[in-house]
Order: structure tokens, then C-alpha cells, then sequence
């Protein structure tokens, strides 16, 4: 119920697209500085480009738009792969209030997420975060817990070993370590609050995590669709050498009932589309157009994106 209620709450703060019919859709995605507000804005970029009238249309959270674009309030959404396939079978934050008709369009790039410190503290490790002031609570973004739970993991500790700093999002979390209450912030490598934070703060210093077969189980029982993402020395703040971080997959997503020529076509912009896509957000440089049809868990994709890989020979047995 509680998701009804946000997603109503949404629907009178967000200005629903045009219909389907005359390709007028919107796209749902976090507040600007995120990452899925850069992605969002890549992907309507493109869509436009291919003839498609699309606007973004920011909330707080994939808390709150998930369930939006799952009850076909809005045509799609940019989010992670995990949580759309909680929000489908009503796990977790979404207990009891199942989203079965969410589809997905395709996977894009990972989500390549580090806990961020001043490159001129004393902080190297993450094992260096005992038992300072840390971001925790993220209340309107309950999807990040379980990921700093996943990473704190990797080393032998939890939540509890740091001093809780509760904030309500990434971006408040960033906001908080950018004005000195906490000793670092959560947030995904290629995201321009961090570019942010590390000019305000004289530079950052990304904490990696060892890229070890226990590790990636630990990370698992936290967050199923984990992996290890490699970030090469100076390609993003925060990291000197080449690094290993956790990772994720993300997805663009839709409605069951958004209609199939619609679908098809933004699936075909994007395919098309990584050198447009790079150039409205680089970590699009990581996109591989030939994986989007690839492994998606319990979800389903949409026909019209079923149509497109089949047209282009992306559909394994």
C-alpha cells in the first residue's frame, strides 16, 4: 500500500507524457546528479534523435518511480537490474505489493558504485572506516543499504562498525561529506555529484574492493546481481590505479502495456546509438550494444524490444 501511495504521490508531481501513438513518452529517472539522471538524460537524447518525443522526468528515487512505470503511469525508466526484479515478484522494500507488468527494454552499462574519501585523508581501505562518521540510513533510497552492506562485507564488516550519518539519498549523502559530517559517501563512479565532490573537497580517493571468489559470494548474499567492475588508473575521480569495484547491472525499463512499436523503436535507437549515448554521458563507453538482450534474471523483456533482437540476431537459445 505504501508504494500506491508513493506512486500517486509521484503522479501529481510529475507531468505525464503524451501518448504512445504519437511517440510522446517520458522517461523516469533520479534527481539531477545521479547517475540515473545522466543516464536518463543520454537515453531521451538519442530517443529524440531517432524521432521519438522524449522528456525525463526526475524523482527522488527508484523507490518511488519503479512502482510509477509498473502501474504504466509513465513509459519507461532507467534504473538497476536487482531492484526492478524486486519490485516485480514484491521482495524486499516492495514486500506485498508485486509490479508484475514491468518489462525491461534492455541492459546498458554496469553501475560501478565505491565508497568515496578526501584523497588527503588518512583513509586507504575500507577496513580505515571503523569506527568513523558514515553515511547510513538513505531513506528515500532504501535500494542502497544492502550495497554498502555488500561492500562493507568484502573486508569482515557491516553497518555497524561506523558511526551511522543518516541522509536521505546519494546525493544528500555526497551533500553531507562535501560540508565535513561524514568521512565519506556512497556513490557511482561516472555521476557528476562526484566530479562535484571532488572539486570541493581538493580530490577523492575511491576505496576498491578485492576481486576474490569469496568476495563475490559475501557481496552475493547481499545483493544477488553482484559482480566486479575493473576502473583503469585516471579514467574517474578517485582512482589512481586500475582499481576493482562492485558492480551491477542497469536497465532501461518499461510497462507491459506501453505498445510494441514504441518499444521496438527506442530499443533500435540505442543500439544504434552508443556514439550519441557517449557523448551525453561517457560512461556509455561501457555499453555494449550486443549484450542488451543478455541475462536478466526472473524479469521478462518487452515484445517490441524481443522484436528488435531478433531482428538483429541478439537472441541466444
Amino acid at each position: 500500500m505504501k508504494h500506491l501511495v508513493a506512486a500517486a504521490a509521484l503522479a501529481a508531481g510529475l507531468a505525464v507524457s503524451g501518448t504512445a501513438a504519437a511517440q510522446t513518452v517520458g522517461i523516469a529517472t533520479s534527481n539531477p546528479g545521479s547517475i540515473f539522471h545522466n543516464i536518463g538524460t543520454a537515453v531521451a537524447n538519442v530517443a529524440n534523435q531517432a524521432g521519438i518525443n522524449a522528456t525525463i522526468q526526475p524523482a527522488t528515487s527508484p523507490n518511488q518511480y519503479i512502482p510509477f512505470v509498473g502501474q504504466g503511469g509513465i513509459e519507461f525508466g532507467v534504473a538497476n537490474l536487482q531492484e526492478v526484479n524486486y519490485a516485480i515478484e514484491g521482495q524486499e522494500w516492495f514486500e506485498g505489493q508485486p509490479y508484475a507488468d514491468l518489462r525491461i527494454v534492455g541492459r546498458i552499462m554496469p553501475l560501478v558504485g565505491a565508497v568515496f574519501v578526501r584523497a588527503d585523508s588518512d583513509i586507504h581501505t575500507l577496513e580505515d572506516l571503523r569506527g568513523q562518521p558514515m553515511v547510513d540510513g538513505y531513506t528515500a533510497q532504501q535500494t542502497i543499504l544492502p550495497q554498502l552492506d555488500a561492500i562493507y562485507a568484502t573486508v569482515g564488516m557491516s553497518r555497524a562498525d561506523m558511526q551511522a550519518v543518516n541522509v536521505a539519498s546519494v546525493v544528500a549523502g555526497a551533500d553531507a561529506f562535501i560540508e565535513g559530517q561524514t568521512a565519506g559517501f556512497y556513490f557511482a563512479h561516472g555521476a557528476g555529484k562526484v566530479r562535484e565532490a571532488d572539486a570541493a573537497v581538493g580530490g577523492l580517493r575511491a576505496l576498491g574492493v578485492e576481486p576474490t571468489d569469496e568476495n563475490l559470494e559475501r557481496m552475493r548474499e547481499f545483493w544477488p546481481t553482484a559482480y566486479f567492475g575493473e576502473i583503469a588508473a585516471g579514467a574517474m575521480p578517485g582512482v589512481d590505479e586500475n582499481t576493482h569495484f562492485f558492480a551491477y547491472p542497469q536497465i532501461v525499463f518499461t510497462h507491459a502495456g506501453v505498445d510494441d512499436e514504441t518499444v521496438y523503436q527506442l530499443t533500435k535507437a540505442m543500439y544504434e546509438g552508443k556514439e550519441a549515448l557517449v557523448a551525453g554521458f561517457p560512461p556509455f563507453g561501457a555499453f555494449q550494444p550486443d549484450q542488451m538482450a543478455g541475462d536478466i534474471g526472473i524479469a521478462e523483456f518487452h515484445p517490441g524490444a524481443l522484436r528488435f533482437y531478433e531482428e538483429a540476431g541478439l537472441l541466444s537459445e
